[in-house]
Protein backbone atom coordinates (compact mmCIF):
# COMPACT_ATOMS: atom_id res chain seq x y z
CA UNK A 1 0.00 0.00 0.00
CA UNK A 2 5.01 5.31 -4.70
CA UNK A 3 7.65 8.38 -6.74
CA UNK A 4 5.75 5.90 -4.24
CA UNK A 5 8.78 7.28 -1.03
CA UNK A 6 7.95 8.46 -3.23
CA UNK A 7 8.99 4.82 -2.91
CA UNK A 8 8.89 3.93 0.78
CA UNK A 9 5.75 5.91 1.54
CA UNK A 10 3.88 4.35 -1.34
CA UNK A 11 5.24 0.90 -0.57
CA UNK A 12 3.47 0.88 2.80
CA UNK A 13 0.22 1.85 1.10
CA UNK A 14 0.91 -0.68 -1.61
CA UNK A 15 1.52 -3.52 0.81
CA UNK A 16 -1.67 -2.76 2.74
CA UNK A 17 -3.74 -2.62 -0.41
CA UNK A 18 -2.41 -5.82 -1.89
CA UNK A 19 -2.59 -7.63 1.44
CA UNK A 20 -6.28 -6.83 1.73
CA UNK A 21 -6.89 -7.83 -1.85
CA UNK A 22 -5.01 -11.05 -1.23
CA UNK A 23 -7.35 -11.88 1.66
CA UNK A 24 -10.24 -11.94 -0.78
CA UNK A 25 -9.43 -15.48 -1.88
CA UNK A 26 -10.78 -16.86 1.37
CA UNK A 27 -13.29 -14.15 2.17
CA UNK A 28 -15.05 -14.13 -1.17
CA UNK A 29 -14.71 -17.67 -2.46
CA UNK A 30 -11.40 -17.46 -4.34
CA UNK A 31 -8.63 -19.98 -4.62
CA UNK A 32 -8.28 -20.39 -0.86
CA UNK A 33 -10.18 -23.67 -1.19
CA UNK A 34 -13.87 -24.36 -0.80
CA UNK A 35 -14.93 -26.75 1.93
CA UNK A 36 -12.61 -28.87 3.99
CA UNK A 37 -10.95 -28.01 7.29
CA UNK A 38 -8.55 -25.18 8.05
CA UNK A 39 -7.10 -26.64 11.25
CA UNK A 40 -7.76 -28.98 14.15
CA UNK A 41 -7.30 -28.56 17.90
CA UNK A 42 -6.94 -31.88 19.72
CA UNK A 43 -8.80 -33.50 16.83
CA UNK A 44 -11.61 -30.92 16.96
CA UNK A 45 -11.92 -29.50 13.45
CA UNK A 46 -12.08 -25.83 12.51
CA UNK A 47 -13.95 -25.94 9.22
CA UNK A 48 -13.47 -23.73 6.20
CA UNK A 49 -17.08 -22.57 6.62
CA UNK A 50 -16.44 -21.48 10.24
CA UNK A 51 -13.25 -19.74 9.28
CA UNK A 52 -14.75 -17.86 6.33
CA UNK A 53 -17.86 -16.86 8.29
CA UNK A 54 -15.70 -15.39 11.07
CA UNK A 55 -13.53 -13.48 8.60
CA UNK A 56 -16.48 -12.17 6.62
CA UNK A 57 -18.20 -10.87 9.76
CA UNK A 58 -15.06 -9.10 10.97
CA UNK A 59 -13.99 -5.56 9.96
CA UNK A 60 -11.55 -7.20 7.53
CA UNK A 61 -14.47 -8.29 5.36
CA UNK A 62 -15.56 -4.71 4.72
CA UNK A 63 -11.96 -3.62 4.19
CA UNK A 64 -11.39 -6.30 1.58
CA UNK A 65 -14.59 -5.43 -0.26
CA UNK A 66 -13.68 -1.74 -0.24
CA UNK A 67 -10.22 -2.51 -1.62
CA UNK A 68 -11.59 -4.76 -4.35
CA UNK A 69 -14.11 -2.13 -5.42
CA UNK A 70 -11.43 0.57 -5.46
CA UNK A 71 -9.16 -1.66 -7.53
CA UNK A 72 -11.94 -2.23 -10.04
CA UNK A 73 -12.71 1.49 -10.23
CA UNK A 74 -9.07 2.33 -10.97
CA UNK A 75 -8.90 -0.30 -13.71
CA UNK A 76 -12.11 1.00 -15.28
CA UNK A 77 -10.91 4.59 -15.03
CA UNK A 78 -7.65 3.75 -16.77
CA UNK A 79 -9.49 1.98 -19.58
CA UNK A 80 -12.10 4.71 -20.02
CA UNK A 81 -9.46 7.47 -20.10
CA UNK A 82 -7.01 5.50 -22.28
CA UNK A 83 -4.24 5.65 -19.65
CA UNK A 84 -1.64 3.16 -20.79
CA UNK A 85 1.04 1.78 -18.48
CA UNK A 86 4.04 0.05 -20.02
CA UNK A 87 6.03 -2.77 -18.47
CA UNK A 88 9.08 -0.48 -18.51
CA UNK A 89 7.21 2.02 -16.31
CA UNK A 90 6.28 -0.72 -13.85
CA UNK A 91 9.83 -2.10 -13.79
CA UNK A 92 11.27 1.37 -13.20
CA UNK A 93 8.95 2.05 -10.26
CA UNK A 94 9.67 -1.36 -8.78
CA UNK A 95 13.40 -0.67 -9.02
CA UNK A 96 12.89 2.70 -7.29
CA UNK A 97 11.11 1.01 -4.40
CA UNK A 98 13.68 -1.77 -4.03
CA UNK A 99 16.52 0.77 -4.01
CA UNK A 100 15.17 2.23 -0.76
CA UNK A 101 15.66 -1.04 1.12
CA UNK A 102 18.74 -3.06 2.05
CA UNK A 103 19.40 -5.99 -0.29
CA UNK A 104 16.82 -8.73 0.19
CA UNK A 105 14.58 -6.81 2.60
CA UNK A 106 11.95 -5.88 0.00
CA UNK A 107 11.56 -9.50 -1.08
CA UNK A 108 11.34 -10.56 2.57
CA UNK A 109 8.49 -8.07 3.15
CA UNK A 110 6.60 -9.45 0.18
CA UNK A 111 7.07 -13.00 1.42
CA UNK A 112 5.87 -12.09 4.91
CA UNK A 113 2.77 -10.46 3.43
CA UNK A 114 2.10 -13.41 1.14
CA UNK A 115 2.36 -11.26 -1.98
CA UNK A 116 3.17 -12.62 -5.41
CA UNK A 117 5.04 -10.86 -8.21
CA UNK A 118 1.69 -10.55 -10.02
CA UNK A 119 0.17 -8.76 -6.98
CA UNK A 120 2.98 -6.22 -6.93
CA UNK A 121 2.93 -5.69 -10.70
CA UNK A 122 -0.83 -5.03 -10.65
CA UNK A 123 -0.56 -2.71 -7.67
CA UNK A 124 2.17 -0.63 -9.29
CA UNK A 125 0.24 -0.49 -12.56
CA UNK A 126 -2.76 0.94 -10.72
CA UNK A 127 -0.54 3.37 -8.81
CA UNK A 128 0.87 4.66 -12.11
CA UNK A 129 -2.67 5.06 -13.50
CA UNK A 130 -3.56 7.23 -10.50
CA UNK A 131 -0.35 9.27 -10.77
CA UNK A 132 -0.99 9.94 -14.46
CA UNK A 133 -4.61 10.88 -13.72
CA UNK A 134 -3.71 13.53 -11.13
CA UNK A 135 -0.58 14.78 -12.91
CA UNK A 136 -2.40 17.65 -14.74
CA UNK A 137 -3.43 19.07 -11.35
CA UNK A 138 0.09 19.00 -9.88
CA UNK A 139 1.94 22.27 -10.43
CA UNK A 140 5.22 23.11 -8.69
CA UNK A 141 6.99 26.27 -9.88
CA UNK A 142 10.57 27.40 -9.44
CA UNK A 143 9.24 30.04 -7.05
CA UNK A 144 7.62 27.31 -4.94
CA UNK A 145 10.93 25.45 -4.80
CA UNK A 146 12.90 28.58 -3.86
CA UNK A 147 10.39 29.49 -1.13
CA UNK A 148 10.59 26.03 0.37
CA UNK A 149 14.39 26.07 0.33
CA UNK A 150 14.50 29.48 2.01
CA UNK A 151 12.31 28.23 4.83
CA UNK A 152 13.69 24.69 5.25
CA UNK A 153 17.27 24.73 3.95
CA UNK A 154 18.72 23.51 7.27
CA UNK A 155 16.61 20.35 7.01
CA UNK A 156 18.27 19.60 3.69
CA UNK A 157 21.82 19.75 5.04
CA UNK A 158 23.51 16.35 4.88
CA UNK A 159 25.16 15.27 8.14
CA UNK A 160 28.43 13.38 8.34
CA UNK A 161 28.03 9.70 7.46
CA UNK A 162 30.10 6.55 7.54
CA UNK A 163 29.75 3.26 5.68
CA UNK A 164 30.79 0.34 7.83
CA UNK A 165 30.62 -3.40 8.20
CA UNK A 166 30.77 -5.45 11.37
CA UNK A 167 30.97 -8.93 12.84
CA UNK A 168 28.74 -9.41 15.87
CA UNK A 169 29.54 -12.17 18.40
CA UNK A 170 28.27 -13.12 21.83
CA UNK A 171 31.41 -12.81 23.96
CA UNK A 172 34.68 -10.93 24.26
CA UNK A 173 36.86 -13.99 23.72
CA UNK A 174 35.29 -14.70 20.33
CA UNK A 175 35.53 -11.01 19.42
CA UNK A 176 39.26 -11.05 20.26
CA UNK A 177 39.69 -14.09 18.00
CA UNK A 178 37.88 -12.38 15.12
CA UNK A 179 39.90 -9.17 15.58
CA UNK A 180 43.18 -11.09 15.53
CA UNK A 181 42.25 -12.98 12.36
CA UNK A 182 41.22 -9.79 10.59
CA UNK A 183 44.39 -7.95 11.56
CA UNK A 184 46.39 -10.94 10.33
CA UNK A 185 44.83 -10.47 6.89
CA UNK A 186 41.69 -12.60 7.20
CA UNK A 187 38.84 -12.05 4.75
CA UNK A 188 36.17 -9.91 6.41
CA UNK A 189 33.24 -11.36 4.44
CA UNK A 190 34.30 -14.96 5.10
CA UNK A 191 34.78 -14.32 8.82
CA UNK A 192 31.42 -12.53 9.02
CA UNK A 193 29.73 -15.57 7.50
CA UNK A 194 31.57 -17.88 9.88
CA UNK A 195 31.22 -15.97 13.15
CA UNK A 196 28.60 -13.22 13.01
CA UNK A 197 25.32 -13.68 14.89
CA UNK A 198 23.73 -10.77 12.99
CA UNK A 199 21.60 -12.81 10.60
CA UNK A 200 20.60 -9.76 8.56
CA UNK A 201 24.21 -8.94 7.56
CA UNK A 202 26.41 -12.04 8.01
CA UNK A 203 25.78 -13.30 4.48
CA UNK A 204 26.44 -9.82 3.05
CA UNK A 205 29.92 -9.52 4.51
CA UNK A 206 28.60 -7.72 7.58
CA UNK A 207 27.67 -4.71 5.42
CA UNK A 208 25.61 -2.01 7.18
CA UNK A 209 25.70 0.68 4.50
CA UNK A 210 25.87 4.41 5.26
CA UNK A 211 24.52 5.77 8.54
CA UNK A 212 24.64 9.04 10.42
CA UNK A 213 24.84 9.92 14.09
CA UNK A 214 21.82 8.82 16.07
CA UNK A 215 21.11 5.77 13.90
CA UNK A 216 23.21 3.28 15.86
CA UNK A 217 23.56 2.58 19.58
CA UNK A 218 26.03 5.03 21.18
CA UNK A 219 28.97 2.67 21.72
CA UNK A 220 28.86 1.41 18.14
CA UNK A 221 28.36 4.92 16.74
CA UNK A 222 31.25 6.43 18.69
CA UNK A 223 33.63 3.68 17.60
CA UNK A 224 32.61 3.85 13.95
CA UNK A 225 32.94 7.62 13.65
CA UNK A 226 36.31 7.58 15.42
CA UNK A 227 37.86 4.87 13.20
CA UNK A 228 40.01 5.79 10.20
CA UNK A 229 38.83 4.36 6.89
CA UNK A 230 40.03 0.78 6.50
CA UNK A 231 41.02 0.26 10.14
CA UNK A 232 39.76 -2.69 12.21
CA UNK A 233 38.34 -1.75 15.61
CA UNK A 234 39.04 -3.39 18.91
CA UNK A 235 35.97 -5.28 20.16
CA UNK A 236 33.11 -2.89 21.00
CA UNK A 237 30.46 -3.85 23.58
CA UNK A 238 26.82 -2.96 22.94
CA UNK A 239 23.47 -4.29 24.19
CA UNK A 240 23.54 -6.72 21.24
CA UNK A 241 26.92 -8.30 22.02
CA UNK A 242 30.49 -7.63 20.88
CA UNK A 243 31.23 -5.97 17.52
CA UNK A 244 34.39 -5.88 15.44
CA UNK A 245 33.96 -2.95 13.04
CA UNK A 246 35.62 -1.77 9.86
CA UNK A 247 34.77 1.64 8.36
CA UNK A 248 34.85 1.47 4.56
CA UNK A 249 34.03 5.06 3.60
CA UNK A 250 33.24 8.45 5.12
CA UNK A 251 31.15 11.34 3.82
CA UNK A 252 31.71 14.76 5.40
CA UNK A 253 28.76 16.94 6.35
CA UNK A 254 27.46 19.06 3.47
CA UNK A 255 25.50 22.31 3.46
CA UNK A 256 22.52 22.23 1.16
CA UNK A 257 22.33 24.55 -1.86
CA UNK A 258 19.29 25.47 -3.90
CA UNK A 259 20.85 24.11 -7.08
CA UNK A 260 21.65 20.74 -5.52
CA UNK A 261 18.34 20.45 -3.68
CA UNK A 262 15.91 21.71 -6.34
CA UNK A 263 15.04 18.30 -7.78
CA UNK A 264 14.48 16.79 -4.34
CA UNK A 265 12.30 19.71 -3.24
CA UNK A 266 10.24 19.64 -6.42
CA UNK A 267 9.69 15.93 -6.00
CA UNK A 268 8.62 16.39 -2.38
CA UNK A 269 6.21 19.22 -3.17
CA UNK A 270 4.79 17.21 -6.06
CA UNK A 271 4.18 14.29 -3.74
CA UNK A 272 2.35 16.56 -1.31
CA UNK A 273 0.08 17.82 -4.05
CA UNK A 274 -0.48 14.27 -5.32
CA UNK A 275 -1.43 13.18 -1.79
CA UNK A 276 -4.12 15.86 -1.77
CA UNK A 277 -5.41 15.02 -5.25
CA UNK A 278 -5.59 11.22 -5.01
CA UNK A 279 -8.39 11.01 -2.38
CA UNK A 280 -10.42 13.51 -4.39
CA UNK A 281 -9.98 11.42 -7.53
CA UNK A 282 -11.03 8.23 -5.75
CA UNK A 283 -14.07 9.99 -4.30
CA UNK A 284 -15.03 11.15 -7.78
CA UNK A 285 -14.69 7.60 -9.10
CA UNK A 286 -16.99 6.27 -6.39
CA UNK A 287 -19.51 9.08 -6.79
CA UNK A 288 -19.85 8.40 -10.52
CA UNK A 289 -20.00 4.61 -10.19
CA UNK A 290 -23.01 2.38 -9.68
CA UNK A 291 -21.95 0.12 -6.81
CA UNK A 292 -24.46 -2.54 -5.80
CA UNK A 293 -23.74 -4.50 -2.62
CA UNK A 294 -25.66 -7.78 -2.41
CA UNK A 295 -24.50 -8.84 1.05
CA UNK A 296 -26.47 -7.04 3.80
CA UNK A 297 -23.43 -7.10 6.10
CA UNK A 298 -21.62 -4.65 3.80
CA UNK A 299 -24.50 -2.40 2.77
CA UNK A 300 -23.00 0.56 4.63
CA UNK A 301 -19.57 0.17 2.97
CA UNK A 302 -20.60 2.44 0.09
CA UNK A 303 -23.18 4.98 1.28
CA UNK A 304 -24.79 7.07 -1.48
CA UNK A 305 -23.01 10.39 -2.08
CA UNK A 306 -24.45 13.39 -0.35
CA UNK A 307 -26.62 15.52 -2.62
CA UNK A 308 -24.97 18.63 -3.93
CA UNK A 309 -25.88 21.82 -2.11
CA UNK A 310 -28.29 24.03 -4.08
CA UNK A 311 -26.71 27.14 -5.57
CA UNK A 312 -26.84 30.20 -3.36
CA UNK A 313 -29.71 32.56 -4.11
CA UNK A 314 -28.64 35.86 -5.66
CA UNK A 315 -28.68 38.81 -3.26
CA UNK A 316 -31.91 40.78 -3.17
CA UNK A 317 -31.75 44.13 -4.92
CA UNK A 318 -31.25 47.11 -2.68
CA UNK A 319 -34.46 48.92 -1.77
CA UNK A 320 -34.96 52.23 -3.51
CA UNK A 321 -36.27 55.25 -1.72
Amino acid sequence: MSKLIRAAAVLSTAVIGVTLAGCSSSLFGGSGGAGGDVASVNDQKITRAQFDAKLESSPAGKQVLTQLVQSSLVDQYGTANKIDVSQDEIDKKLAEIKSKYPPGQFDMILKQQGLSDADVQNLLRQQIIIEKAVAPDVHVTDADVAAYFAKNHTLLDKPEQVRARHILVADRATADTVEAKLKAGGDFAALAKQYSTDTSTKDKGGELGFFGRGQMVPAFQDAAFALPVGAISAPVKSPFGWHVIQVEEKKPAQKATLAASAAQIKDQLSQQQEAQQVPLLLQQMRAKATITVYDDRYKDAFPPPLPAAPPAAPPAPAATK
